[in-house]
């Protein structure tokens, strides 16, 4: 066959060690390969590249993406899905395999669903996908945030503050949980649970009552009893997304009026995204895209790749998209030990 590779919606760590693997494994069953460039506008305006096995040679270690991404939706624009089935056809494409988030997982199903034979791999750094245990580059952007907190917390130790640190988590809160009890935040604010500004502040003042520093992590999509969530402005994308930021600026203000103690907000923002992967986003990656180019090879579309305990396993795209993968009440419960 000769098959279609792309990368959509918000980059991260270790897309390009699924591209290897499908190639790598692919070229040896005998298949070809084309690159489609940025997202599903790639396969709209025929915009493609070379995908040899030379062209992932040194790839496995290397940040983003080398096919670009874009949050570009078929959907919303005229004439694009028939856009895609002539440009397939002109480049004699067999199959598309599709790496990305809920919103290209969902172009996806809708794909297939209209004829197109597409295979899924779920990334997101945000691990809210449903049907998977986890996404690759989830667990470097926790690495990575973990590792500012732990610096964080040693400059507002020095200088007596109240830190604030905002990371990604539009609608899921697993990135704040997990590198805020890794970082041993004194208090984690997430999307799923909306947090009252009083008990914050309380936590904070306990932290200084005891002779230390206060640091609370919080997701972008956190909300405010009673609030609504923070915007960094207007802007939606072409899935209907606002963009978010700024409540970890906003509760800072809110700390330090109440509490009369300095307090200072780091945004983390897409330092996240950004880098070297570890090496079990490198080995997930790695295993999804061996597994993806299967499926494709199998003809059998229609599906996603998943981690299912340590094995990789086909589920059908439509049980992938299905719904969001949140941070369930008990997991937050237990991180609610450690705040104040």
């Amino acid at each position: 066959m000769r098959i279609g590779v792309l990368t959509g919606g918000g980059d991260c760590p270790g897309l390009n060690a699924v591209i290897r693997a499908v190639v790598r494994k692919g070229t040896g069953l005998g298949h070809e390969f084309v690159g489609f460039k940025d997202g599903w506008r790639g396969p709209i305006e025929g915009s493609t590249r070379s995908l040899t096995t030379d062209d992932v040679e040194d790839v496995l270690a290397r940040g983003g993406t080398i096919l670009g991404s874009s949050r570009t939706n078929p959907y919303k624009v005229d004439g694009a899905v028939d856009r895609i089935r002539e440009n397939l056809a002109a480049a004699a494409i067999d199959a598309l395999i599709a790496i990305g988030g809920e919103d290209t997982l969902g172009v996806a199903k809708r794909l297939t669903d209209d004829g197109i034979g597409v295979v899924g791999v779920p990334k997101t750094i945000d691990n809210d996908l449903g049907a998977t245990d986890y996404t690759f580059g989830f667990d470097t952007a926790v690495a990575i945030a973990t590792e500012a907190i732990d610096r964080l917390r040693t400059t507002a130790e020095s200088h007596h503050r109240a830190l604030v640190v905002e990371v990604m988590g539009r609608h899921a809160g697993w990135i704040a949980l997990h590198s805020g009890l890794a970082g041993g935040a004194d208090g984690i604010l997430i999307p799923e649970v909306p947090f009252d500004p009083g008990t914050v502040c309380g936590w904070v003042q306990s932290r200084f009552a005891e002779g230390r520093s206060a640091l609370i992590v919080v997701a972008e999509g956190a909300m405010p009893e009673d609030g609504a969530e923070v915007l960094s402005t207007g802007e939606v994308d072409a899935f209907g997304h606002v963009r978010l930021g700024g409540v970890g600026t906003w509760l800072a203000g809110e700390i330090e009026r109440v509490t009369e103690r300095e307090t200072r907000a780091v945004v983390l923002g897409h330092v996240q995204r950004g880098g070297t992967p570890t090496s079990y986003d490198r080995v997930l990656s790695t295993r999804f895209g061996l597994e993806a180019i299967a499926a494709a090879h199998d003809g059998d579309f229609g599906v996603m790749v998943a981690l299912r305990g340590t094995d990789i396993v086909r589920v059908p795209l439509s049980e992938a998209t299905a719904e969001l993968k949140t941070v369930p009440p008990e997991r937050y419960r237990e991180a609610e030990v450690f705040f104040g």
